[in-house]
Order: C-alpha cells, then sequence, then structure tokens
C-alpha cells in the first residue's frame, strides 16, 4: 500500500471513531491573531505552544522561511482575507534559527528540478518571460532581516488597515524561545 493509501485507510478510521471531535472549533478564532511561520516540521507543534495558540485559536499560514514575498501573493492574499473575513486584528511573522532556507543555494536547486525531469527549455522559457529563478529560489541571509522585510511589507500593503498591529519574532526550533525582532504596539 503507498503512503496516499494509507492516509485514506487511516482517515476513514478517523473519521469512523470520531476522533475529528477534539480538534473541531470555530473559524473565527479567540485570539484573532494571524501567524505568518516556515513550514519546517519542528514547528508545526512547538509554535502554538510556545505562543500559547491552541488549536483553533489562530489563523496559521505556513511557507517556506516564513517570507512574505510578493504583496499580491497568496501569503499576503491569506492575511487579508483573515482580517476582513475572520476578523483578525493581529498579525505576527515568526521565522526560525537554523531554518532551511537562510542556506538555499538556488542554483543547485534549479540542478535538483533538471535532475527530476523539468527540461532546460522550461527553465529558459521562463528566464525569457522575466522570471528570476535564482532570485526566486533564494532565501536569506539573515532571519531577522527577512522577519523585518515581511513586516514591513505587510504594514506598507495598501489594503493593510492601519489599526491592525504587525509583530515579527523569531523562534528557537530547539527550545520554543521566542525573541522579538519588531513589534507594533498600537
Amino acid at each position: 500500500m503507498n503512503r496516499f493509501q494509507q492516509i485514506l485507510e487511516f482517515n476513514q478510521q478517523f473519521v469512523e471513531n470520531k476522533d475529528y471531535v477534539q480538534f473541531q472549533a470555530s473559524k473565527y478564532d479567540d485570539k484573532k491573531v494571524v501567524v505568518v511561520s516556515c513550514m519546517d516540521t519542528r514547528l508545526t507543534q512547538l509554535l502554538p505552544q510556545a505562543m500559547n495558540l491552541k488549536a483553533g485559536k489562530a489563523k496559521f499560514i505556513k511557507d517556506a522561511g516564513a517570507i512574505v514575498a510578493h504583496p499580491f501573493g497568496s501569503v499576503m492574499r491569506s492575511i487579508i482575507v483573515a482580517i476582513y473575513e475572520l476578523n483578525a486584528d493581529m498579525v505576527v511573522v515568526v521565522g526560525h534559527h537554523d531554518c532551511g532556507m537562510s542556506s538555499i543555494n538556488p542554483n543547485a536547486t534549479l540542478e535538483k528540478i533538471k535532475d527530476r525531469g523539468i527540461s532546460e527549455e522550461t527553465i529558459d522559457t521562463l528566464k525569457a518571460s522575466g522570471i528570476d529563478l535564482e532570485k526566486w529560489l533564494h532565501g536569506f541571509d539573515s532571519v531577522e532581516d527577512s522577519v523585518r522585510g515581511s513586516v514591513d511589507l505587510i504594514r506598507k500593503h495598501p489594503l493593510m488597515p492601519k489599526d491592525v498591529p504587525v509583530h515579527g519574532m523569531v523562534i528557537d526550533p530547539e527550545t520554543g524561545k521566542l525573541d522579538v525582532v519588531v513589534t507594533d504596539e498600537q
């Protein structure tokens, strides 16, 4: 049985046993906070616990490096929807030490992409259409600077209400210790 089939088989039992009951929550969370964090698996359970944000108490947006890379990308859209449609009234960007995005080598990643069957022609077409793949794949040199950049992009977004504070922190993925990088106390 492949992994996907294992997931489906487990899910069938999960539903039949009503294991979902413990996870039921309102889509309108109590804390009214949006957390943008990295997709690193070490943070999946650690970060909510370190922030005292239990299941259903916050909106979590996860992407590589906790980077808000584009003002009209999906991360920023999710933040805007959380504020205007789900009543969020605070945003926190949380990067982490030892993040893989701080050491990613865009050229090595492009080689892996080619090794997996994406043609040089496809890559050349993307580059010819103005997509800088090296820049797009590059993470960051400093997690603190990356958090500051994401916070700044969110704060300056033309659809971002000025009364919603945006904070930035870095978490230690070993201990859960949170260090404030930038705060927006109103």
